[in-house]
């Protein structure tokens, strides 16, 4: 009997001992490229990322300018560009317009679209970008900290994030699951995404 005891007291500690690091893997942040594209130059004026919604990702691909990028998400087409404010695309339903985006000088420029979604708690690590970020949240809500303070964007709403290297901490800061998709604007020359400290 005692033998018994201390087998199943190996086995339920075992258990509770794997409980941390599984509750640990639930607790991801997780970032998807959808799309990216490099330019050698930008529409002139202040930049907006214009969303829109297509039928089919044919018909997003034929209205798609030299500075937008077509990728699927949350069961839709999207079509997203950059460009002046107030744009249309033929064919499109325009969800959202996010901006102005803050200015990004470079002598080539990548155009990235990433999906980014986890459980309430969930976290990046702190990390800079070599040029700008928007952000559209489709579910839940995020929150963006950065030197200069938070920001919490939720569904339906956007933001414009701050000017590159920036340091910077995502977080899905709701109650339910973040959907969020993200637009960058960056130094094509530069690492994407380099790890930091807060100052």
């Amino acid at each position: 009997m005692k033998r018994f005891l201390i087998s199943m007291f190996v086995v339920l500690a075992s258990g509770l001992w794997s409980l941390p690091s599984t509750a640990i893997e639930q607790q991801k942040f997780v970032v998807k490229p959808l799309a990216e594209k490099k330019v050698a130059e930008l529409p002139a004026g202040p930049l907006f990322w214009r969303l829109e919604n297509f039928s089919t990702l044919a018909q997003a691909q034929a209205a798609a300018g030299p500075w937008a990028l077509v990728a699927e998400a949350a069961g839709k087409v999207w079509l997203f560009t950059l460009g002046p404010s107030g744009g249309s695309s033929v064919g499109g339903t325009k969800v959202a317009e996010v901006g102005p985006i803050a200015p990004v000088v470079a002598t080539q420029y990548l155009l990235r679209i990433n999906e980014g979604s986890g459980p309430p708690g969930s976290i990046t690590p702190v990390h800079t970008h070599p040029g700008s970020e928007a952000f559209y949240v489709l579910a839940g809500e995020t929150s963006s900290h950065t030197p200069h303070g938070v920001k919490r964007v939720g569904a339906g709403q956007t933001e414009t994030g701050h000017g590159a290297d920036t340091p910077m901490q995502v977080s899905s800061s709701g109650s339910t699951n973040l959907h969020s998709l993200v637009m960058f604007v960056v130094d094509a020359n530069r690492p994407f995404s380099s790890p930091t400290k807060f100052p």
